[in-house]
């Protein structure tokens, strides 16, 4: 960071009337982490940054090499709007560096610049736009529950949608942080809501959606309720997914889009659905990092479960929305929002690069119902199917050389460590089905 720079952004952290600076960061399940400092060390924070102790982080380091630092990125500076603007608080996202101020492999952030600078030795930029679904629910003495705040349904409107004054207030909060909102309504579940923002270079996306999970969780706090991400809080019911649309610009112009092209999709969109296609189960891994995760990827819920692309079907994995021209995109549907998504977007890139690169054809669209095709007309097809649970998703992670080398040694060791323990504290424990199903019987 530039003298200048730093001088800049001491400046307007006063004009600010900042008392208190956030140090955020995020851990290895995607989880912000921060240290607060106040406002007489944001030069030394913004100069040389801020050590921690990277032991104590999920998915970091070891003891023995624990020594770390945060170092501001000066583009993510924001003033908390819920906070007093008197004596405000401030934030930035920082990258995690050594001592020695090389980037630390384990920094997800780091990850995702890194696929990223990849991409622009071919000249491209890779833009994403996920849409968040969550739920509001009622907190009882404290605690969250899933008891539901209201009984809407899809883009229904008040009364009905009792939530509606805090996905406003989450809107109004992310507006004055910067974000660009495109959209918002109640979804398709009781007390379930969306908010859509604007696309950007995956990196400021990424930033964002770690921001906008928080906010919304604070809002919803500070009306006494509880914003739940998890994927499928509640069983019968639609999940939560976070459909990410993706593209890739080169010199100003979006890639995907050729006008003379069948569907108007260049060769690039599709060697890039190839290699979403090719590597869809080690991705899975990325996009579905929970137990419950795999509760939402079942069919009959409009959540992806097949290996497959389309022009329009929302049954299939990958999805290209009928906009053209600039607007060319394609939507990826399998994420749901409790993944990191720096390392979402790093796998989703990668993948999508050894496509363009290799000139991966994708199989033939599929243009009915999947859900509705028997099994043996799915396999005639050609039709996979995504992994069915976090053992077998890590298992496809761990066979994908690509997808291993674009996380690197250390984030893939990681994640096997916690894959491991999560899964074992799983397959052990007696669960309250299986009390219900077998107690009485046998």
């Amino acid at each position: 960071m530039s003298p200048d720079t730093i001088s800049e952004m001491l400046k307007r952290i006063e004009q600010d009337d900042v008392r208190f600076l956030r140090l955020q960061f995020t851990d290895l399940l995607g989880l912000p982490k921060n240290v607060a400092i106040p406002v007489n060390q944001a030069e030394k924070a913004l100069t040389d940054g801020i050590g921690f102790d990277g032991s104590s982080i999920e998915g970091f380091a070891r003891i023995e090499e624990s020594d770390m630092l945060l170092k501001p990125d000066p583009a993510t500076y924001a003033v908390l709007p819920w906070r007093p603007h008197e004596n405000a608080v401030a934030r930035f996202v920082c990258d995690v560096t050594g001592p020695d101020g090389r980037a630390f492999e384990g920094d997800p952030r780091h990850v995702l610049r890194r696929a990223m600078e990849d991409a622009a030795k071919d000249g491209y930029v890779f833009n994403t736009g996920p849409e968040l679904e969550f739920f509001l629910f009622r907190m009882l003495d404290g605690r969250p529950t899933t008891q539901f705040q209201d009984v809407g349904g899809y883009f229904d409107l008040a009364p009905t949608d009792l939530a509606e004054d805090v996905r406003r207030e989450i809107i109004l909060a992310l507006t004055e942080m910067g974000f660009e909102i495109e959209a918002s309504h109640h979804e398709v579940a009781e007390s379930q809501h969306e908010i859509d923002f604007k696309y950007s270079d995956a990196l400021h996306t990424a930033d964002n959606v770690i921001t906008f999970k928080f906010a919304a969780k604070t809002m919803a706090l500070m009306r006494g309720l509880h914003a739940s991400f998890m994927a499928k809080p509640i069983y019968g019911i639609c999940g939560s997914g976070m459909h990410t649309n993706c593209s890739l610009a080169k010199d100003g112009k979006n890639a995907f889009y050729d006008p003379d092209a069948p569907l108007q999709l260049s060769k690039t969109c599709m060697h890039f659905i190839g290699g979403l296609l090719r590597h869809a189960p080690a991705i899975t891994r990325l996009a579905n990092p929970t137990i419950n995760s795999y509760k939402r990827l079942v069919p009959g819920y409009e959540a992806p479960c097949y290996v497959s692309w389309s022009a329009s079907n929302r049954s299939t994995l990958v999805r290209v929305p009928a906009p053209r021209g600039n607007s060319t995109r394609v939507e990826f549907r399998s994420p749901d929002p409790t993944c990191n998504p720096y390392l979402a977007f790093a796998a989703m890139l990668a993948a999508g690069m050894e496509g363009i690169r290799e000139e991966v054809e994708p199989p033939a669209g599929v243009n009915k119902n999947i859900y509705h095709m028997a099994a043996g007309e799915r396999e005639r097809d050609g039709i996979g199917m995504l992994p069915g649970d976090l053992a077998e998703a890590h298992r496809a992670l761990l066979a994908d050389d690509l997808i291993c080398r674009a996380l690197g040694s250390h984030v893939v060791e990681a994640l096997t460590n916690v894959t491991e323990a999560e899964w074992d504290a799983y397959r052990t424990i007696v669960h309250p089905w299986e009390l219900d199903r077998y107690l009485a019987t046998y």
